[in-house]
């Protein structure tokens, strides 16, 4: 009896045991990207949708909603990033100490935001913020501060939603940085005592220099991530009052499956992309070495 030839070889190998993953990745990511970018360019008619050029670019740079949508987005990107990553630096320092104990435990609940679930956490502080009955207005009022309407004012909703995602992502980045400043030779800083160097001067010309490229990663997904924001709103405010946290996400969102208008939604997601590109290029130059 002929024995039969398995098609499996040594060159073979290796195409065959990632082709599904190729196959996965292709169907999954790459034709909805192809797709998308098409629909961009096309606009229903009828129930049917025909190519119809720049139209829906044209109709986004003339939508003053967008202009709101994007305004909110830069106000939380250029408010919240910042305060999160000095929290986030902060944090990092403080448990890297040495002189700390319980490390691990203090880890574990700044970080633990990162990983709870958004809609239990949103109801949480939908209840804290509750104008009404809320504990945060109860202790207010108990300090004889007016009660605050946190969830219904333009101004304390963006605040709000500020606090809640700097709640969330602090630990996040503080992680990332921690894991940096563990990666720095005790040699530099044990240099810099022995030529009458500060903690505070050893801070600023070892620790930030040395945690450059982690805080310029950190910098970029923070960019990443303010662009993509919408768990937060929707689950807080739902974009209100009047859109006062009406995030760029969020009106993609609204866009693609509320008025069902897929072709202009494909639109926005293209400019963020866009956005999200160009702001990235412009940190790695701003803080590349020369």
């Amino acid at each position: 009896m002929k024995k039969r030839k398995f098609l499996i070889t040594p060159k073979t190998a290796p195409y065959i045991f990632i082709g599904p993953a190729v196959l996965l990745f292709v169907a999954f990511t790459v034709y909805p990207i192809i797709s998308s970018f098409l629909l961009s360019f096309q606009t229903k008619v009828g129930g049917v949708y025909t190519f119809s050029g720049f139209t829906n670019y044209t109709r986004l740079f003339n939508d003053p909603l967008f202009y709101k949508a994007l305004g909110n987005t830069f106000m939380i990107l250029l408010i919240q990033v910042p305060i999160m990553m000095f929290l986030a630096v902060v944090l990092a320092v403080f448990l890297n100490s040495s002189l700390l104990k319980m490390k691990g435990f203090y880890r574990v609940a700044f970080f633990t935001p990162a990983v709870t679930s958004l809609v239990a956490a949103s109801i949480i502080f939908v209840l804290l913020l509750n104008k009404d009955y809320g504990l945060i207005n109860f202790l207010l009022s108990q300090m004889g501060i007016e009660k605050i309407a946190w969830l219904e004012d333009s101004f304390w909703a963006m605040v709000s939603l500020i606090v809640v995602t700097t709640w969330r992502w602090t630990g996040y980045n503080m992680v990332i940085i921690l894991a940096g400043l563990q990666n720095i030779p005790n040699s530099l800083y044990e240099a810099a005592s022995i030529d009458g160097a500060g903690a505070i001067r050893k801070f600023f010309y070892i620790t930030i220099p040395q945690l450059k490229p982690v805080l310029l990663f950190t910098f970029v997904l923070s960019t990443i991530g303010s662009f993509q924001l919408f768990d937060e709103p929707y689950n807080l405010t739902k974009s209100g009052p009047n859109n006062a946290t009406l995030t760029i996400t969020y009106y993609l969102y609204n866009q693609g499956f509320s008025y069902f208008d897929f072709g202009y939604a494909s639109a926005i997601g293209y400019v963020i992309v866009l956005f999200i590109a160009v702001l990235s290029w412009i940190q790695f130059k701003v803080v590349r070495d020369d």
